[in-house]
């Protein structure tokens, strides 16, 4: 293998940030705070290398090789092919008869400690070497500048083996961060957070990478039974294919499809805003419905309703989707706000696209909202977001609750500028009854009306009336219906 080429992460995600993985044969740098996922990181990195046939070393000076094989026992992996050298009180060793000397690191003064991780490395001569952790080297250091030569001399050595090695840093002392990013040729920082709700929240930062391209800000990751999994960023610029055009997508209401000026246009997307109750859901899903009759294939994501609920509800109203979700066609995704992870999204939704699905249905938007408190942050994320699914040729349904529900109403986010289509929902009140209308106020590709049509909703589906005359007050949120009753239903069963 030529100097300094990519060699594969272990990491789902990560080796698309680094546009292949790290370089090899060079010392990377790996920080964070205790808790944040460098010692999974670090094993998946080892472990990968097992898999190419490529010797590994984990040096522990923090933990013992007991506590290493527990991480690996909760995810599932066997650490037998990888060598494993700790410097630990032998107290806490599995193996009391192993020939290494075990000695605190505490009394070992720092170039016999450092010497004996050399003698193991000569010894195994390991492709890949994760060293755990920098800080009780700074400790035995005792000194920043000593500390700094040490970390370089090793650095050297590493380098003179050709081994690709990952340094794994908790931060204790931060101040002298600046030491390390100078001589490491890759700095990677973990972060953790907690929110005020919910689960804590991981991201990553590559802040340096020498001689190459990557892809910087922060990318969300989880840690789950397996490893570490990273989700990029999404760039939308980045996924620019262009796709074929093709019939617009129809709801299978010839009325519906009028108002909304045939159909909605490929590579689109469409906001549905209006009050709890107005029939946003029902609306989405039966686009949705009519897309996998025509053998599309689907993605419909819901934070808000639970995955009984909605299939009966849509089941009561003649949606049918048990079908399509047997056969594979239609994914459904519950979402718990609270254990999102921002960037989870965006991860799930382009593995399904890249699998085929063509389109996608987020309700709604408020439960999103909510797993992301910051409104800025996840407007730049949905412009994103948005702009991908369109380059993609996918018709993108998006649901978003108003608050109130008769009367002035406001909406938790303005999604209006960035969305290409919005149809709005009222309540209305006519004839000692309360109706549904909808209206398209905005569509970017083309013609549409700008009548305003009732809708009711049944057991047998959903039914558009013909365009209504005599309304008042619709983008007030106040509507008043004085036209002739004989324009309205009769009630609020369709027969």
């Amino acid at each position: 293998m030529a100097d300094a080429q990519p060699i594969r992460t272990g990491v789902p995600g990560l080796d698309e940030i680094l546009a292949g993985g790290y370089p090899s044969n060079r010392v990377h740098l790996i920080e964070g705070k205790p808790g944040c996922g460098k010692t999974t990181l670090g094993l998946q990195f080892l472990l990968r290398g097992v898999e190419q046939g490529e010797a590994g070393l984990y040096i522990t000076l923090s933990e013992t090789k007991r506590e290493l094989r527990a991480v690996a026992q909760n995810h599932g992996w066997s650490l037998d092919d990888l060598h494993i050298f700790e410097l630990v009180p032998p107290e806490l060793s599995l193996d009391p008869k192993q020939q290494q000397t075990l000695l605190y690191a505490s009394d070992l003064e720092l170039g016999e400690t450092v010497q004996m991780a050399i003698q193991e490395i000569e010894r195994v001569k390991p492709k890949r070497i994760v060293f755990d952790s920098l800080s009780e080297i700074r400790l035995l250091s005792q000194s920043p500048l000593r500390y700094r030569r040490q970390v370089l001399a090793l650095k050297h050595f590493f380098l003179l083996h050709d081994a690709t090695v990952l340094m794994l840093d908790d931060l204790t002392a931060e101040q002298d961060d600046l030491n390390l990013h100078s001589i490491s040729h890759g700095v990677i920082r973990l972060e953790q957070t907690a929110a005020l709700y919910g689960a804590e929240r991981r991201r990553l930062r590559v802040l340096k990478m020498r001689g190459m391209k990557f892809e910087g800000g922060y990318h969300d990751f989880v840690i789950q039974k397996g490893g570490l999994v990273l989700y990029p960023r999404l760039v939308a610029s980045e996924h620019d294919e262009g796709f074929p055009e093709t019939q617009a997508a129809s709801s299978g209401v010839p009325e519906l499809d009028r108002l909304v000026g045939g159909g909605l246009d490929r590579g689109t997307s469409t906001l549905l805003i209006g009050p709890s109750g107005s029939g946003k859901s029902t609306l989405s899903a039966k686009y949705l419905c009519a897309a996998l009759h025509r053998g599309e294939r689907g993605l419909l994501i819901t934070f808000d309703e639970t995955r009984r609920i909605l299939l009966k509800r849509s089941s009561g109203i003649g949606i049918d989707l048990e079908p399509f979700l047997a056969s594979g066609q239609l994914e459904l995704r519950q979402i718990d706000p609270a254990r999102l992870s921002p960037g989870e999204l965006s991860g799930l939704i382009r593995e399904r696209v890249e699998a085929g699905a063509q389109m996608v249905v987020i309700d709604s938007l408020t439960g999103y909202l909510n797993a992301i408190p910051d409104e800025q942050y996840m407007l730049l994320q949905m412009h994103e977001l948005l702009t991908y699914l369109n380059q993609q040729g996918v018709v993108t349904i998006l649901v978003l609750a108003q608050h109130g529900m008769v009367g002035q109403m406001a909406a938790p986010v303005d999604l209006t500028y960035i969305s290409d289509t919005v149809i709005m929902l009222r309540f209305f009140e006519a004839e000692g009854r309360i109706r549904r209308a909808l209206s398209v106020i905005k569509k970017r590709t083309g013609f549409h009306e700008d009548s305003i049509r009732e809708y009711a909703i049944s057991s047998n589906g959903l039914r558009v009336g013909a365009p209504l005359v005599g309304f008042q007050g619709v983008l007030t949120g106040v509507p008043r219906f004085e036209g002739k009753a004989d324009a309205l239903f009769v009630g609020h069963a369709v027969e």
